[in-house]
């Protein structure tokens, strides 16, 4: 059995672990003010707003920001996705520096439905007093039908949620891979093989990412601000 400590790598930039965290809490919030309703759901629209930039914000980071934020590095094709899903219950840690192939793909399935939510959001209504700024856009019917979606894909938010806590609590517990406190400093534990044959991770510039998220912003300012 290799004796080697295990070797650390700085794997994720500060802006991951920015949004990461503050969707976290955005959503969390999301889900009491939702349950709620009432006055507080103008604030409920507000952070769907804020949850639009973000998403905005790491699809955008997913193509110029640091190394194993791209989609291009941790994204993984079928086959290799379910090889390593059936080595998944061994408990030889996984050999990968940043996303391993099913934690890629439920990183795509959160950003999908993250979307669908704030996007089915901005059209919605709760047929009292709040509807969403772009609802007057379409139809009742059409607002009708996407506050519905709007409903049922939060529950397959809190699922995704749940499967996601769930994979977290797995690798501490079978692999000895703590994950939380990886995206809280950025840096990981992997096996000195692993470390030895990764390439050195690239992290762009926090302007780039102010960059980035500055147009998020606005694109989402701008959506709210079209003329009924």
């Amino acid at each position: 059995m290799n004796s080697e400590p295990l070797s650390e790598i700085k794997v994720w930039d500060g802006w991951i672990r920015f949004f990461h965290w503050a969707l976290v809490l955005l959503f969390g919030f999301q889900i009491y003010s939702g349950k709620t309703g009432g006055n507080i759901m103008q604030w409920h629209m507000f952070a769907g707003y804020a949850i639009l930039t973000l998403v905005l914000f790491r699809v955008a980071w997913g193509f110029a920001g640091s190394t194993h934020a791209r989609f291009a590095s941790f994204v993984a094709g079928p086959m290799e996705t379910v090889r390593f899903a059936l080595r998944l219950f061994s408990r030889a840690p996984a050999a990968v520096v940043g996303h391993n192939p099913l934690g890629a793909w439920m990183v795509i399935a959160l950003l999908a439905t993250l979307a669908l939510q704030a996007g089915t959001g901005l059209f919605a209504n709760d047929d009292i007093a709040t509807e969403g700024p772009l609802a007057g856009f379409v139809p009742r019917s059409v607002s009708d039908r996407l506050t519905s979606i709007h409903r049922w894909n939060a529950y397959v938010l809190i699922a995704l949620s749940a499967a996601h806590i769930a994979a977290i609590v797995f690798h501490g517990v079978v692999k000895k891979e703590n994950l939380v406190a990886a995206m809280f400093t950025g840096i990981k534990r992997v096996p000195p093989e692993i470390a030895r044959l990764a390439a050195p991770a690239r992290f762009a510039s926090a302007w780039r990412a102010l960059a980035l998220l500055a147009l998020a912003a606005a694109a989402v300012a701008l959506l709210l601000r079209l003329p009924l």
